[in-house]
Formats: structure tokens, C-alpha cells, sequence
């Protein structure tokens, strides 16, 4: 009989590479689970995976009503498909067939909005509904994610064990962590993957000023980043970086990096993330320049036009008169003191951007936690995560990383590498948008008085819209106009 079979602790719908190697994590922790997708395929290719490695607790399901009704109550079922009406499509298949106390739990890269769109209609029928993040790619999936839920608590606390042993695993505890309310799991990835593009700019900005003004080659630049990735900036990013350039090309001479085509794709989180900051008023320049290139990359003909037409205006490479004066080593320690400051920049937007919606939501995200579940599993897992969550443990309010006592520190000892890199790049001619933005920040953030006055003083004159002033109370308005040429009459300029 049918209703003899045990049943499944969890069920996950969606069998693409992330769907399926979170099945078979979900399985070789011990929970049985089924798995269930539109194409039968899929779910045969499961089950063989399953079998090959290790006879894994793992049991198909062809349509959604069989996999709903093998699942244990109150049933948990994870959604990983293509965000949007994908999403919509398999809720409403799966929903039918569920009953109210069973959680529906989504699992990918959604924006927060829809997500809590869904939540509303889930408790219409008496569901629980979480939007989690899931970070790490196809291995962080199979061997221990970072993993990001947020929604309601009770879905939580319905798979709060599994969680606990599938996500990845630090010292100081399980990659994961109950978010907040609403669409927060789904905005944190969100903001996760902005700090990604962040980073993976200044890396590649590194990585061209070494090679363009050092003049160092793919071997040096293996090396180099091996040895970064046993300090400060160890991460999995530093750690990819030494690898892409021991990597031979096997159709022709040299390394492969070489040969990749200079355009970048995306997904659409990153524009996601800087379209939020715009919205909540908060300074992501880092960010926002990692954006920009990659639209820049995107126009290679333009950009081959340009080189060509700029050449022909009288536009000289600086490169190689630059590089003749270079202390290479010297070069080698700047960029990664470089590297290392403006990183920390970057992480303050993507905090300050957290906080400021947190306040907006009434989420109440926990900085610290989050830093800590962000180093394993995840893209940008790195040592210095630790170091942020403690600078929130030291100070759950502050108001940027900047001026957190050590990171403070470590950046003013940086300041002069830093700026000798940006330097000497911007005089060599070549372009570090991410380095340069996170330096301005640094440099606008740390002034107690800019030039802002004036530009106040602008707005007040062509559009009436008034200023403060710093020496007494209340809203002002000057006749400038008037002012400024009844002064002139009859004074003679600089005689």
C-alpha cells in the first residue's frame, strides 16, 4: 500500500544545478526529502545522482499533487526556479495541493517586493511563506550555502534544523540565520550581491594596474594573489583570482584569461542594489561605479571606435612611460593596501544601504549576524567578515564601518598606498572607477565641512529654494542677483 511509505521530511521543486545540489545536501544530511519538477527529466537525473552518491534519502515525484502529498506535515517545500512568474507558476501548482500551517519557502534570487506580495496571498490561504537568500553558486549549494531567510518566523522554526546542518559551517556556528520580517532575506542577498560586484571590480582594477603599470605576468599574478589570499584580503574571490590565471588555454599559446572577451554580464542584482540606494538616499558609489562598468564593457565596438579616434586626435599611451619608473614590489604592496581600504568602503555602502531600509521596514536586521553568516558559503566570504562583525558586537549603532576605532585605523595607515595606486593609475591612463569612488567616499565622508555651501547657495539663488547658515538659526533667502551687481557698481575688479 501507498500510504505505507514513510514520509518526507522536506520537498524542493526545481531541479537545475542550484535545485538539485541543495536536494542532495538537504538528503546526505539525513533528511529524507522529495524532489519534484515540470520536467520529468530533471527528477530522473536526480534520483541517479542520488543513487551514485551514497544511496542518499532522496525520492521522486512526477506531478505536483504525488509530491505535495509525500511530504510530512506541516509540509516545508523549497522553490528554486527563475525568479518572477516562473515562481508564480509553481506556487499556484504546489498551493493547490497544500493545506493551511504548510510553508512555502523560495529559495531564489526574487526582488523583496514580490516576495512580499506572495507572503500576503500565502496567508490568504493559510500558508507560511519565506524568501531566502541562497548564496555560493552550484558547490555552495551541494557542500554548504550561506543561506538567507527571511519571512514569516513559525516557517522558520519549521525548518530551522535543517538549516542549521545544510547551511555552511564557520567556527562560531551554522551560515545561517532567521533575517527578519517580510522580503528582508531577499533584500540582504540583494545588497550581498551588490558588495559582490564591489568587489569583483577592485579586484579586476588590481589586477589591470599590476599587469598594465607592473607590468607582471599571469605567473607573477597567480603568485601574488595566492600570497594576498594568507593575509588580510584572504576570501574565496582572492582565492578564484590566483586560480583563473594558472588556468592554460588549450586553443592556442598562453593562459586563457587572456583570451576572454572583455564584456561583462549580469543578472540584474547589482542594478537592483544601486536603484535602492538612489531610492533611500544613501551613498553606494563603490557599487554604483562596478555597475557602470560593466555597461562600459558591454560596448566593445564603441570602445575599439574610441581608442581608434582618440589616437587619432593626438591621444598618447602613458602606460609605458609610467612603467619604466615603477619599484614593482613597492607597486605589488600598494595595490593591496589599496585593495584592502577600498574594500572596506564598500561594505560600509552596502551596510549603511542595509540599515537604512531596515529602518525604513521596521526589520531590525542585525549587522553583526549578518557579517558573520557571510563568511562561509557565500561569494564574498572572506576573514575580514569577522572583523566587521565585531566592530557591530563593539557598537550595534554605528554609523559606518569608516569610523569604527580599528577599521578607522587600518585605513589611515592605507590612505598613502592608496593614493599613490589611484595616482599612478589615473597618470598612466588607466581607468579605477571602484578605487577611486571608494576613495572620494572616504575623503567626502571624513570632511567636516564641504563645498556643499555653495552649491546651497546656487539652488537658493536660481530657484529661491533657501539655506541654513552655520552661525544662527532658521531658513534664509538672498536677492543675490540684485546683491552681487550693486556691489560691482562702480568697484573696479583687481585694480
Amino acid at each position: 500500500m501507498e500510504a505505507s511509505q514513510a514520509l518526507s521530511r522536506i520537498g524542493l521543486a526545481g531541479l537545475a544545478v542550484m535545485g538539485q545540489n541543495l536536494a542532495l545536501n538537504i538528503a546526505e544530511k539525513g533528511f529524507p526529502i522529495t524532489v519534484y519538477n515540470r520536467t520529468g527529466s530533471k527528477v530522473d537525473e536526480t534520483l541517479v545522482r542520488a543513487h551514485e552518491e551514497g544511496q542518499l534519502p532522496l525520492t521522486g515525484k512526477y506531478t505536483p499533487r504525488d509530491f505535495v502529498l509525500s511530504l510530512q506535515r506541516p509540509r516545508s517545500v523549497i522553490i528554486l526556479v527563475k525568479a518572477g512568474a516562473p515562481v508564480d507558476q509553481t506556487i499556484a501548482a504546489l498551493a493547490d495541493h497544500m493545506e493551511p500551517g504548510d510553508t512555502i519557502i523560495d529559495g531564489g534570487n526574487e526582488w523583496y517586493e514580490n516576495t512580499e506580495r506572495r507572503m500576503q496571498e500565502a496567508a490568504s490561504r493559510g500558508l507560511l511563506y519565506l524568501g531566502m537568500g541562497v548564496s555560493g553558486g552550484e558547490e555552495g549549494a551541494r557542500q554548504g550555502p550561506s543561506l538567507m531567510p527571511g519571512g514569516s518566523f513559525q516557517a522558520y522554526n519549521n525548518i530551522n534544523d535543517i538549516l542549521q546542518k545544510v547551511a555552511a559551517q564557520v567556527e562560531d556556528g551554522p551560515c545561517v540565520t532567521y533575517i527578519g520580517e517580510g522580503g528582508s532575506g531577499n533584500f540582504v542577498k540583494m545588497v550581498h550581491n551588490g558588495i559582490e560586484y564591489g568587489d569583483m571590480q577592485l579586484i579586476s582594477e588590481a589586477y589591470d594596474v599590476l599587469k598594465n603599470v607592473g607590468g607582471l605576468t599571469n605567473a607573477e599574478l597567480a603568485e601574488i594573489f595566492d600570497e594576498w589570499n594568507k593575509g588580510e584580503l584572504e576570501s574565496f574571490l582572492i582565492e578564484i583570482t590566483a586560480d583563473i590565471f594558472k588556468v592554460k588555454d588549450e586553443h592556442g599559446d598562453g593562459e586563457l584569461v587572456d583570451k576572454i572577451l572583455d564584456k561583462t554580464g549580469m543578472k540584474g542584482t547589482g542594478k537592483w542594489t544601486v536603484q535602492q540606494a538612489a531610492e533611500l538616499s544613501v551613498a553606494a558609489p563603490t557599487i554604483a561605479a562596478s555597475l557602470d562598468c560593466r555597461y562600459l564593457s558591454g560596448l566593445k565596438e564603441e570602445r575599439e571606435n574610441a581608442a581608434e579616434v582618440l589616437k587619432e586626435a593626438g591621444l598618447k599611451e602613458e602606460v609605458g612611460s609610467v612603467r619604466s619608473g615603477v619599484d614593482k614590489k613597492r607597486l605589488i604592496d600598494d595595490v593591496r593596501q589599496a585593495l584592502y581600504a577600498s574594500k572596506i568602503c564598500s561594505y560600509a555602502q552596502g551596510m549603511n544601504l542595509l540599515r537604512a531600509k531596515s529602518n525604513e521596514k521596521g526589520w531590525n536586521l542585525n549587522f553583526g549576524e549578518l557579517a558573520r553568516i557571510w563568511k562561509g558559503g557565500c561569494i564574498i566570504r572572506a576573514v575580514f567578515l569577522d572583523r566587521i562583525k565585531k566592530a557591530y558586537q563593539r557598537n550595534p549603532n554605528l554609523a559606518s564601518l569608516v569610523v569604527d576605532p580599528e577599521f578607522a585605523r587600518e585605513m589611515v595607515q592605507r590612505q598613502a598606498a592608496w593614493r599613490r595606486v589611484v595616482g599612478l593609475a589615473i597618470s598612466a591612463g588607466i581607468s579605477t572607477p571602484g578605487m577611486c569612488a571608494s576613495l572620494s567616499y572616504f575623503d567626502t565622508y571624513r570632511r567636516a565641512r564641504l563645498p556643499a555651501n555653495l552649491v546651497q547657495a546656487q539652488r537658493d539663488l536660481f530657484g529661491a529654494h533657501t539655506y541654513e547658515r552655520v552661525d544662527r538659526p532658521g531658513s534664509f533667502h538672498t536677492e543675490w542677483t540684485k546683491l552681487a551687481r550693486n556691489t560691482n557698481a562702480g568697484v573696479g575688479a583687481f585694480n
